[in-house]
């Protein structure tokens, strides 16, 4: 199972900075306090509109959420408010509908989040097509100067073996040069953008005799490492299903950081819902019917192998190794 991180919700020596307006309007949402007879769960409102910082220049916020661990219970059991159920067994539950894949309960929990990610990122996790999205405006406003830039731990070649994965990192001069392409492209194409726009990311105009070209079309040279931000709403259902995938350990390094300080907002949200999920699906496996076999007849102490097996080299070796049957692989 892989670690998930532990964030402190700190904002301070850390190369992402909010602009003074954004601060005050931080403090100014956290200040706010409501009554409410709906449910809330006090962890979470510890750190509600807090800005948590992700990679060099992004963040994630939680801005608003419904439901608790209860929501999904009364769901299940379709009952009037909390009833006189144990905890214990309302964990039990909880587990249950985890392990048997019973999720529209699941579903009547519902999260927003406002989050600052490079584009190229963006387009990856858009794919998720279950969540409402409101992304910032380039045809309406101008793009921040900001790129995301890879540290020089995170720089590696192509793998060998996977043609979507990392293999070993670059050192030396080539991950310097890379380095300084990645930087020199964006600062180079944004001041182009700049020009186009004949204005300033600040508001500044370039030239009072100049006529801008529109910021729809002057976007278009912008580089994928630029930032943008969305709000991002969706259910805890297809939070946990985008989670299982992206805070994997297969995953892009880089969502992969977004995906754990999510996977710590979970936690702090519904923390049996948490407990469940890292058990059976971050945690647990699925077995295919001739993997089962397979460890079937292990256990039993029956002679097995890949030939009689029936899988693939690959499948194999990933049951071997998920067991922790070293000695097996091919």
């Amino acid at each position: 199972m892989k670690k998930i991180k532990s964030y402190y919700i700190l904002i301070i020596n850390h190369s992402m900075e909010l602009t003074k307006e954004q601060k005050k309007e931080i403090q100014e949402q956290q200040s706010q306090k409501y009554s409410t007879k709906r449910v809330t769960s006090p962890d979470l409102e510890k750190i509600l509109y807090e800005a948590i910082p992700v990679l060099d220049h992004g963040f994630v916020r939680v801005v608003d959420y419904m439901g608790d661990d209860t929501s999904i219970v009364q769901s299940a059991r379709v009952s009037y408010g909390k009833g006189t159920k144990k905890v214990s067994t309302d964990s039990g539950l909880i587990k249950y509908l985890m392990r048997h894949r019973h999720s529209t309960p699941f579903e009547m929990c519902e999260i927003k989040y406002h989050i600052k990610l490079p584009i190229f990122i963006a387009r990856q996790w858009i794919r998720h097509r279950t969540a409402n999205v409101n992304e910032y405006s380039a045809r309406y406003s101008i793009m921040d100067k900001e790129f995301y830039v890879p540290s020089k731990e995170n720089l590696a070649a192509q793998s060998t073996n996977n043609r979507q994965g990392r293999g070993n990192l670059i050192n030396g001069t080539q991950a310097d040069n890379i380095l300084k392409i990645l930087k020199d492209d964006a600062e180079r194409n944004y001041q182009h953008y700049e020009e186009m726009l004949n204005e300033k990311y600040d508001g500044t105009i370039i030239d009072d005799k100049k006529q801008g070209l529109a910021r729809e079309l002057a976007r278009m040279n912008l580089t994928l490492n630029s930032y943008t931000q969305w709000y991002w709403k969706t259910d805890l259902l297809n939070l946990l299903n985008f989670l299982a995938l992206r805070a994997d350990s297969h995953a892009q390094f880089e969502i992969r950081e977004y995906a754990d300080v999510m996977m710590n907002t979970v936690k702090k949200w519904v923390p049996t819902t948490y407990d469940a999920f890292i058990d059976y699906r971050v945690g647990g496996m699925e077995l295919s019917a001739k993997g089962k076999i397979v460890i079937q007849k292990m256990i039993k102490g029956e002679k097995c192998n890949i030939e009689s097996s029936g899988l693939s080299k690959r499948e194999w070796n990933e049951l071997m190794d998920s067991f922790g049957f070293k000695q097996h692989l091919v």
